[in-house]
């Protein structure tokens, strides 16, 4: 366990390692697009905590998760609480889509 805080800690200082997060946006779209659109996620702010959370509840309602941490690092790289959130996108008649 300290271990796994001690590697998270230093992925928070230095960035995500590249390689982890492009694995973590392949399993976004393998296991959360079948269920529901990406908007869900793209629009949420979670920390690290609230992403496991969100996992462990997407897991309880039958998502099948095969790179859990990539996907976690993914999340908290994109989505987390310190991003800004991206204003999303309008249709012509200034509609959100």
């Amino acid at each position: 366990m300290r271990a796994m805080v001690m590697l998270w800690a230093a992925m928070a200082a230095y960035g995500a390692d590249a390689a982890l997060v492009a694995k973590g946006a392949a399993e976004e779209r393998k296991a959360c697009v079948g269920c529901h659109s990406l908007r869900i996620s793209s629009t949420q702010r979670l920390s690290r905590a609230g992403w496991e959370k969100e996992l462990d509840k997407m897991a309880r309602w039958g998502a099948r998760i095969a790179e859990r941490e990539a996907l976690v690092v993914y999340l908290v790289e994109k989505y987390g609480d310190d991003k800004p959130v991206e204003a999303l996108p309008r249709s012509a008649d200034g509609v959100g889509r």
